[in-house]
């Protein structure tokens, strides 16, 4: 009996050459993961190719849900960003696909598991610490790490050599590496690589409308939250994913959620990508305005002031480690009483926030009023607050 390596499987040219290199490499029988995460792109074909390479276990779920309700949400619970303005759509998918790799595995009682991740990014990072979290003892196979196919000429060569088949070889437009989930869409290298060129709109930005194409009237939405996460829309309630989906179909339509960056990876590179995350940058906008008139002070500067440390967390590919857990505690805590409605506009590729409703709202309109309050704040006081913080500067001597 074969020993057996689960893979995760794309169905694209490198984890199909992947998957002959490990049967041939290793003498093994490959098991195939593919995730569906609301990539947009029909998994069948996948499945297909598989079993033309002699794949006998073939595993395709649908993960979306999932997704958005365990990664996606707490992930914005805590309104992270990488670097300032990273959404994090690629990261933060990693986790969940480890996770069902390693069940796979001992389910199909496998050796080992592989990635077709190369050794210069993030994602073999992301991968591995994740499985070693998840199952200490597994074995993990970076066939990037191992063989000397290193161009994806010599993938082709290998690909024709075995008869494998692969789509559009001779295809000279739109030389990008793609990542897409329900969160995002990225594009790494070709013209991206170097940070001067300015990128080709036309084979790039595949999700929103250019600015141009937008429409010229603004348009308004409704989001409803109930302890940190989006439950409606409009008033129309729905699962996560749909939801989020939802979400991206206005972002497209507006133009909302473009970004251009140069990031440092975890291995000390610097990377140029270019990302789309529509919905997820309307529901950042939301999120925050609800938390605006639901959160203590000192908690959401505190929130703030953490933020970076579990967006980091999760970029580097900690998701499962004790740390990133007890930080999500935290924020998780911190969403107790962030529900109520925001009232956006959308237009041109901006997001301007209207007006915010909660029951559970701190916002005191008798206070915080310019006008006459009727006695609820004595203005007076305010004087000696400001000596007492003033102390120390006045001592100072620079």
């Amino acid at each position: 009996m074969k020993k057996k390596i689960v893979l995760a499987y794309s169905g694209g040219l490198d984890t199909s050459v992947i998957l002959k290199w490990l049967q041939d490499t290793y003498n093994a029988e490959v098991v195939t993961f593919t995730a569906d995460i609301g990539q947009g792109e029909e998994l069948q074909p996948a499945q297909e190719k598989a079993k033309s390479l002699g794949v006998k276990k073939i595993y395709i779920r649908d993960l979306q849900e999932e997704f958005v309700k365990d990664f996606v949400f707490p992930m914005f619970r805590a309104n992270a960003i990488y670097e300032g303005e990273y959404l994090l759509g690629t990261a933060i998918a990693r986790p969940l696909i480890t996770k069902h790799l390693v069940e796979i595995a001992k389910k199909e009682k496998a050796f080992a598991i592989s990635h077709g991740s190369t050794g210069k990014g993030n994602d073999q990072v992301r991968f591995e610490l994740g499985a070693y979290s998840l199952n200490p003892r597994i074995k993990i196979i970076a066939p990037w790490r191992e063989w000397t196919l290193n161009s994806r000429e010599k993938l082709i060569k290998f690909a024709e050599n075995h008869e494998i088949p692969v789509e559009n070889k001779r295809r000279k437009v739109g030389p990008y590496s793609m990542d897409a989930n329900l969160l995002h869409i990225s594009y790494e290298g070709g013209e991206l690589e170097n940070p001067e060129n300015t990128p080709n709109d036309k084979h790039l930005w595949r999700l929103t409308r250019s600015i141009e194409n937008t429409p010229n009237r603004p348009e308004k939405i409704k989001l409803t939250f109930c302890k940190g996460d989006l439950i409606a829309i409009n008033d129309e309630e729905s699962k996560a994913h749909k939801l989020l989906q939802k979400l991206n179909d206005y972002g497209c339509k507006h133009g909302i959620g473009r970004l251009d960056l140069v990031e440092n990876r975890y291995l000390g590179l610097k990377s140029r990508g270019c990302y789309e995350t529509p919905g997820g940058t309307i529901l950042l906008k939301a999120h925050r305005a609800i938390e605006s008139i639901t959160l203590d002070r000192e908690v959401a500067h505190l929130k703030d002031e953490l933020m970076p440390r579990y967006a980091k967390l999760i970029y580097n590919g900690y998701w499962w480690s004790p740390e990133r857990i007890a930080l999500q505690v935290f924020f998780d805590h911190t969403q107790k009483h962030v529900e109520g409605s925001v009232w956006l506009k959308l237009f041109k590729g901006n997001i301007f926030t209207e007006a915010r409703s909660s029951e559970k709202s701190l916002f005191n309109a008798r206070l915080s009023t310019f006008e006459d309050d009727d006695g609820a704040f004595d203005q007076k006081e305010s004087e000696g607050f400001i000596k007492i913080n003033a102390l120390r500067l006045r001592n100072f001597d620079g």
